[in-house]
């Protein structure tokens, strides 16, 4: 089977995505898993590439259906956004636009069949509001776009383990009202959806506690008696490998040895310490959910380092592997 054709979208022009596609193009690293077609702007990568210290040949293409894969990688050239215009390491207006733009494009593209899914560098959520992309994050907009109401969610990867969160950007003090029966077995579902698009045949999903010690049988809060050990048998009782409730200080222990593919945790902190100690230059986020795979790096445009050429690019080559394992599954199907 063919490699998958992949976006690279160069991300935020005034942070670090752009060097990072420059080095592993210059590394020919795209090409170990897909066929890449980046799409942006020249002139952003040619900063890029000259902050990098590095060089590749492109070909500019005006549809994807023209690209050719060899010395020179297809570059579908928006000029979307001047980067002499644009300061490294600050929120921009331009940029946001410019970053909103090209995912729009990507999605567009994708929904064409010219894409089997893209992955975006690092962009600024800030920026991208400013820009005129007035979304919650990245997936409200790329939901918008599509036109998706079904479920979805932010996924995180990381060297074989992933997690889901039931409630993400809230207060500590409105997770427990948040929380459901209903609302866990959605996420529970959803990971298990999404680790089978990844390759993974029987995902064991581990379902995280909310309170110490799981509750102490009630001592300590009754949600692990009342609603997560509920859900944990209304997903069984469809067929997913669902287990749990653990004590978060547990679970992740376990999971980190491999016992379980997935954690699903009631609270964002929850499962986010636990996997940026495990290795924040590696992870990676999916747009899991809908129909087409899309990842980016887990960590942000690191504002504070860009333009340095220091910046690691272990997470964009990780997005880039994982979207291509998943479009080449969704094609298999």
């Amino acid at each position: 089977m063919m490699k998958p054709v992949l976006g690279i979208l160069l991300g935020d022009a005034a942070g670090i995505g752009p060097e990072l596609v420059a080095k592993l193009l210059a590394a020919g690293k795209f090409e170990e898993h897909c066929r890449p077609v980046v799409i942006g702007d020249a002139r952003v990568l040619a900063r890029g590439m000259a902050v990098a210290g590095v060089s590749r040949p492109v070909a500019a293409i005006d549809a994807v259906s023209r690209a050719a894969w060899g010395a020179a990688v297809p570059f579908l050239d928006l000029k979307n956004v001047d980067p002499d215009k644009v300061a490294v390491g600050r929120v921009d207006e331009a940029s946001g636009k410019a970053t909103g733009d090209t995912l729009v494009t990507a999605l567009r593209l994708t929904e064409q069949g010219a894409l089997d899914g893209f992955v975006y560098a690092p962009l600024n959520k800030a920026a991208l509001q400013r820009g005129g992309y007035g979304f919650e994050d990245e997936l409200r907009l790329f939901a918008h776009y599509l036109g998706w109401d079904g479920p979805c969610g932010e996924m995180n990867y990381l060297r074989g383990l992933w997690t889901a969160r039931v409630t993400s950007h809230i207060p500590l003090e409105a997770v427990c009202a948040s929380l459901s029966v209903a609302g866990i077995v959605g996420v529970v579902k959803l990971a298990d959806r999404t680790l089978r698009r990844a390759g993974v045949d029987r995902p064991r999903v581990a379902v995280a506690a909310v309170n110490p010690h799981a509750g102490e049988s009630g001592l300590c809060g009754r949600q692990e008696i009342e609603v997560i050990a509920p859900a944990v048998q209304a997903a069984r009782a469809e067929g997913i490998d669902a287990l749990g409730p653990y004590p978060s200080d547990v679970v992740f222990i376990n999971a980190f040895k491999g016992q379980y593919d997935a954690v699903i945790t009631m609270f964002h902190d929850q499962g986010q310490i636990a996997m940026k100690l495990m290795g924040f230059q590696a992870g990676v986020t999916v747009a899991a959910g809908l129909p087409y795979a899309i990842t980016t790096p887990v960590h942000g445009t690191a504002f504070d380092i860009a333009g340095r050429g220091v910046a690691d690019t272990g997470a964009l080559a990780a997005a880039v592997a994982l979207a291509a394992r998943m479009a080449a599954v969704d094609k298999s199907r």
